[in-house]
């Protein structure tokens, strides 16, 4: 289960990409992973006071060493170099706004948080009434943390690296070296190919899609360890061009999953 709090800011006045400011702090400074024009985009008070006010609507805190927090100190900076103004608010945030994406699993949730529709941070945070650990049968499974995926980048378009990390992570969770057929590594491999053709975004088949009946798909699952995180992880990087994990894919999950099982509770950015 998920819950959304989609937030945009009041203040009609937009920052546009920063014009000539060369020392402006900007999204892909902040977050690496972010790409795009908004990567390009200074990041301004308005936006920091929204992912703020969204934090605080879901958690009653701004969280300490959040992505709200690492706004508001990039647009306290920009705003102290004149490059936006106190009431400004980047265009792509205006239009599309924030979301908190809360995702319930076995002993507490996977929070993932987004900028215009693009995922700036994951949280795993651990519930109070799972005690001193997460034990036993209440652990995250490898299926749960592939539906996880699909709530936190569902409507991503399915990629070969995202085929690659799912054939890891089905191959975990059976014990088996070949791909079950029609299983859910047959289906995302499928579906990247056909997604490499589709000149449409709206014809691609997206991660959503293919995971969000994920645990049911499985002829096998298992509660996810680090090592199963870390095969899919290497899977996941090894096919994506930048050697980078999708935020909210399938490998952040399935490390979230992991720490989360662990104990743990820790931002990934």
């Amino acid at each position: 289960m998920s819950q959304e709090q989609p937030r945009r800011p009041s203040d009609q006045q937009s920052a546009g990409g920063g014009g000539g400011e060369q020392d402006a702090v900007r999204y892909g400074d902040v977050f690496p992973a972010v790409s795009g024009g908004l990567a390009e985009k200074p990041i301004a008070p308005q936006d920091a006071a929204t992912m703020q006010s969204a934090e605080n609507l879901v958690f009653g805190q701004t969280l300490r060493g959040g992505p709200a927090a690492a706004m508001q100190s990039a647009a306290t900076t920009n705003e102290r170099m004149g490059i936006v103004g106190h009431d400004q608010a980047t265009d792509a945030t205006a239009v599309q706004g924030v979301t908190v994406s809360e995702t319930r699993v076995p002993g507490g949730r996977i929070v993932t948080e987004f900028v215009a529709g693009q995922a700036v941070g994951q949280y795993l945070a651990r519930d109070d009434a799972a005690g001193a650990g997460v034990a036993g049968n209440t652990k995250v499974t490898i299926g749960e943390a592939l539906e996880a995926t699909a709530l936190a980048a569902g409507d991503e378009p399915m990629e070969r690296s995202d085929a690659a990390a799912i054939q890891a992570a089905e191959a975990r969770a059976t014990g088996l070296d070949a791909n079950v057929p029609g299983g859910l590594a047959a289906q995302a491999q499928s579906a990247a190919a056909a997604n490499a053709w589709a000149e449409r975004d709206v014809d691609k088949t997206t991660l959503g899609d293919v995971l969000a009946n994920a645990t049911a798909q499985l002829v096998a699952d298992k509660p996810v360890e680090s090592a199963d995180a870390l095969r899919v992880a290497g899977a996941e990087n090894r096919n994506r061009g930048d050697g980078t994990a999708r935020p909210g894919g399938v490998a952040a999950s399935m490390a979230a999953a992991a720490r989360l099982n662990r104990d743990e509770a820790v931002w990934d950015q």
